[in-house]
């Protein structure tokens, strides 16, 4: 224990710069952590959280959104936008990591990389007045260009067909150019002498890329995917919530915002509580389970 002391003591100036960060934590993370009780309790906010009554029986709420006739319908749409997004929110983030490392001009290189990460400060509400106007089926620039030119326009924000492909697209779009900057920190940090190397061996640029800079980041690509997986039930409600409307429910409604409408509007806390548990549980369930495979891979993250 002494030891322990005196090594603390020692770097005493590195442990109060992380206390900042673990204040941050405890506060926001770790502290409401607490309220999940209410998953068990039929809450209510005037007798306050200890006040309220547990649930008979305990998983009461849970069992209400299992037996809700939209779980599974939920349930897929939240799977399936979150896969798309994860796969299309990384490979082309990859992509344009290696593209930017390759690129000798420096000037055209940071243009275009502040270009690329600059939509990751708008926010969606801005992202959707941008798609409404290229987009509406009466004033957007696309359909007025349709109806000019072959006589017809598309409802794409009603339909059912495209509006999964919006929602993956505006958030690459809007995401691509930020998620490539760790990609490339990453391959800035490979070392020159393996570039060198097989130069010598006469590979070619794309024989350098798939034997030296893939390989030399893998690690952090593992990383990015365990922890993205552990958000897979997270669809992006800020995105989904602006721009869903009633016409595209079935291939749009995901796990937050039938939560939103069902629990927080009615004011049923405990079971938007509950849903919130479940997705905790099963986000954790995949972290290990991802983390487990890249062990399995050779990639020995935690």
């Amino acid at each position: 224990m002494g030891k322990a002391w005196t090594a603390a003591w020692k770097h005493r100036a590195l442990y109060l710069m992380m206390l900042p960060g673990l204040a941050y934590f405890v506060t926001y993370k770790y502290g409401p952590m607490y309220g999940a009780i209410i998953a068990f309790k039929d809450y209510n906010v005037a007798q306050g959280m200890m006040g309220s009554a547990w649930a008979d029986p305990w998983y009461k709420h849970f069992l209400y959104f299992y037996r809700s006739p939209y779980f599974s319908s939920l349930l897929w749409n939240t799977f399936l936008i979150s896969l798309y997004k994860l796969v299309w929110g990384m490979l082309p983030g990859i992509a344009l990591a290696i593209m930017l490392f390759e690129i000798g001009n420096r000037t055209f290189k940071r243009w275009v990389q502040t270009i690329s990460y600059l939509p990751h400060f708008l926010s969606w509400v801005i992202v959707y007045g941008m798609v409404m106007a290229f987009l509406s089926e009466s004033t957007g620039l696309i359909n007025m260009w349709l109806q000019e030119w072959f006589g017809f326009k598309i409802g794409f924000l009603t339909s059912t067909d495209y509006f999964r492909s919006i929602l993956v697209g505006t958030d690459l779009w809007k995401d691509l150019g930020w998620s490539a900057i760790i990609y490339l920190a990453a391959i800035s940090g490979v070392s020159p002498a393996l570039f060198e190397a097989a130069t010598v061996d006469g590979a070619g640029r794309l024989r350098k890329i798939w034997h030296v800079t893939l390989p030399g980041i893998r690690n952090v690509i593992v990383l990015l995917l365990i922890l993205r997986l552990g958000h897979m039930l997270d669809a992006g409600f800020d995105q989904i919530y602006i721009m869903y409307n009633i016409h595209v429910y079935p291939v749009a409604d995901i796990i937050d915002t039938w939560v939103f409408r069902t629990g927080l509007e009615q004011f049923n806390f405990s079971m938007a509580s509950a849903v919130g548990l479940f997705k905790s549980i099963i986000g954790f369930a995949l972290v290990l389970a991802a983390n487990r495979v890249a062990k399995l891979w050779g990639e020995n993250i935690w």
